[in-house]
């Protein structure tokens, strides 16, 4: 099953389910993150027979708008983890994103006034379905809703700034997320990933090829801290990002970032100088 969140108009959103090339309301639900509090989101998702609106154009917010955490995770692929020059960790590199950094699969993504030096990070997500503190790593896929495609864009210099990440990375409307909530029954983790710009293929590596697998950071985190329907967690990012590169590439006003999960879908998103 795939879940979406619909742009409306007049700042509303609406959830839901894609059928082919239409879109079904399920009614009584503003948007993805908002039916998976409902214990029987699965349930009324499938029997939804709402109002319908056509695949083609619609303009899609981000699948989860509003996330009540945004968990990210450093250095989880060997390639990256070598092109940066880092060993392989001993245990996840964990930082936050918050909510005003997202945007929508198609949206323009936003290269601020302040940062020459914006890199793109294809990443697969995870999305929490239920409520969990402490989780096993064996009872950890019973907590996943399902999965989507983001890209972590990055804004290395202020990043590198410290020795903590956070302001390199959540910087407002930096973040497409989506198309879709695919639920665990359509996607397994594997498929191949990428990300292009302009068309030139700048990352490419199956999303199985992780340090820390999708349930082992369900566990890991969930030892830390409650995780709740909605929350998120972006899993890394796999080699070929552009700070890596000799010489060194950025993202620039007017390209085109492009970013496939197979199996997920597409974002695609134009960069546009911040006003």
């Amino acid at each position: 099953m795939r879940l979406l969140t619909l742009r409306t108009g007049n700042s509303t959103t609406q959830a839901v389910r894609q059928d082919g090339d239409t879109l079904t309301e399920i009614d009584g639900f503003a948007d993805v993150g908002e039916l998976l509090k409902d214990s029987a989101w699965e349930e009324k998702a499938k029997s939804a027979t709402g109002a319908s609106h056509p695949l083609e154009g619609a303009d899609l917010a981000p699948v989860v708008p509003f996330p009540g955490k945004i968990i990210c995770v450093g250095h989880n692929y060997r390639n990256h983890i070598k092109e940066m020059g880092r060993e392989i960790p001993e245990y996840p590199t964990l930082f936050a994103k918050y909510q005003e950094s997202l945007i929508g699969p198609n949206d323009d993504l936003a290269l601020p006034q302040e940062s020459d030096t914006v890199d793109w990070e294809a990443e697969l997500a995870v999305v929490i379905g239920k409520k969990g503190r402490r989780i096993s790593e064996a009872d950890a896929k019973d907590y996943i809703a399902g999965y989507s495609v983001l890209n972590d864009v990055s804004m290395r210099d202020y990043q590198f700034r410290t020795i903590q990440w956070l302001q390199g990375k959540t910087w407002e409307n930096s973040t497409p997320f989506g198309p879709a909530l695919v639920t665990q029954d359509e996607f397994t983790a594997g498929p191949l990933m990428t990300s292009a710009v302009d068309g030139e293929v700048q990352q490419s590596t199956p999303t199985g090829d992780l340090v820390f697998t999708p349930e082992f950071l369900v566990s890991y985190i969930s030892t830390i801290i409650t995780l709740n329907p909605g929350d998120v967690i972006a899993t890394g990012t796999p080699g070929g990002v552009g700070h890596a590169q000799d010489p060194k590439r950025y993202l620039q006003e007017g390209q085109i970032l492009v970013t496939t999960i197979e199996g997920l879908g597409q974002l695609t998103n134009r960069v546009v100088k911040e006003a």
